[in-house]
């Protein structure tokens, strides 16, 4: 089969450019012919909260990337669209995340359908976005009535969907492991690699900083006093989208200065693993959610999480299996913490860990798109 993916990937940096290529990669394992179309322009500087969209990390050599989409120009939506409609693959396959993609994403998919052969599948990270704009379901509703068939990573997404398409194919698939990030590092070679006290243990918050995935509430919880008592440090390890200042006065007003390490830049492929290799737990202390990359890189690196009780990140981490599911409340995220590091339930998840990841295989992905498409 032909298949043609359209979206975020290198030199693009980030969480949608990791999922594209890693998907690329599964589909040409099982022997499919891959062509990835992604931006000359993503995002107009101006609408860009991050210090810069692109990787520092080098250009792919098993993918066949094509840049061609700029999010904001009418005419490379037609000319995007002519190139894959003549191309005639089987599949268009597109990860939808933000209204704002809408129109170029439905402009390219109306145009690739018309070749009689092109079926286009999106696998939805949010139908309805964390963060509401005017405008949001009308560009929402423009891009679902383009697609032949959807897959949804939450049951929280799939039940969104339905406030826009009731008739298509719809798949629930849950979002895959996140493997791509190299092996496991021991705990040693991550402490020495990020400068961090071996005599320390530490809690892991990662990704891109945006107000709803609740940094202020871990703060808060971190605050309680009996973390003092167990040589426990937070790792806050990712670039600011909302702002530093509130997060930066909060810790101050809380007295956790000198006890939070701040990694407040975006973390390249290559240093993931670091990152997740020096951390005991994973803390997800979201307020709202559908479902996390981050939860698939734990899983991954087979680290105990805690997440809130918000959106589908519960569906992926059983609690007291391979962690925590707690209320985004800053008293619950503590208590849940404290047990962990207080009672040493390390062990106790591991084997759930290993268990559960196995549900995770990109196999499932592929299986679901092909799926959706006939």
């Amino acid at each position: 089969m032909k298949i043609a993916i359209l979206g975020t990937a290198w030199p693009y940096r980030g969480g949608l450019a990791v999922y594209n290529e890693r998907l690329a990669r599964q589909f040409a394992t099982e022997g499919e012919d891959v062509t990835v179309y992604t931006f000359t322009l993503q995002y107009p500087s101006f609408l860009f909260p991050g210090k810069t969209q692109y990787s520092t990390e080098p250009e792919p050599e098993d993918l066949k990337i094509v840049r061609s989409l700029n999010s904001v120009n009418p005419f490379s939506w037609i000319r995007t669209g002519r190139i894959i409609r003549d191309l005639e693959p089987d599949i268009l396959v597109i990860k939808f995340w933000l209204p704002f993609m809408g129109p170029a994403f439905g402009m390219v998919a109306r145009i690739a359908r018309r070749n009689g052969k092109t079926r286009v599948v999106s696998i939805l990270d949010n139908i309805i976005p964390h963060e509401h704009r005017p405008g949001d379901r009308l560009l929402g509703r423009y891009f679902t009535r383009s697609v032949d068939g959807f897959i949804a990573m939450s049951e929280s997404v799939l039940e969104d969907l339905g406030q826009f398409d009731t008739v298509k194919p719809r798949i629930f698939c849950r979002h895959p492991l996140y493997d791509n990030f190299g092996p496991k590092t021991s705990r040693e070679e991550s402490l020495r690699f990020l400068g961090l006290d071996e005599g320390m243990r530490y809690m892991l918050f990662f990704g891109l900083i945006r107000d709803y995935k609740g940094l202020d509430l871990l703060l808060k919880a971190y605050a309680d006093s009996r973390f003092r008592d167990l040589n426990v440090r937070l790792i806050v390890a990712g670039e600011f989208y909302s702002g530093s200042e509130k997060y930066l006065e909060l810790e101050k007003e809380l007295g956790l200065e000198g006890l939070v390490v701040w990694k407040s830049d975006f973390v390249p492929d290559s240093e993931v693993r670091y990152c997740f290799g020096a951390a005991d737990i994973i803390v997800q202390p979201y307020k709202s959610a559908t479902q996390s990359g981050v939860t698939q890189i734990a899983y991954h690196f087979e680290k105990p999480m805690l997440v809130t009780d918000v959106g589908g990140l519960a569906e992926t981490v059983p609690d007291g299996k391979v962690g925590y599911v707690v209320c985004p409340e800053a008293g619950a995220i503590a208590d849940a913490l404290i047990d962990f590091f207080e009672n040493r339930r390390q062990e106790q998840f591991d084997e759930g860990i290993i268990q559960e990841k196995k549900r995770y295989a990109w196999s499932n992905m592929t299986r679901s798109v092909r799926k959706a498409a006939e």
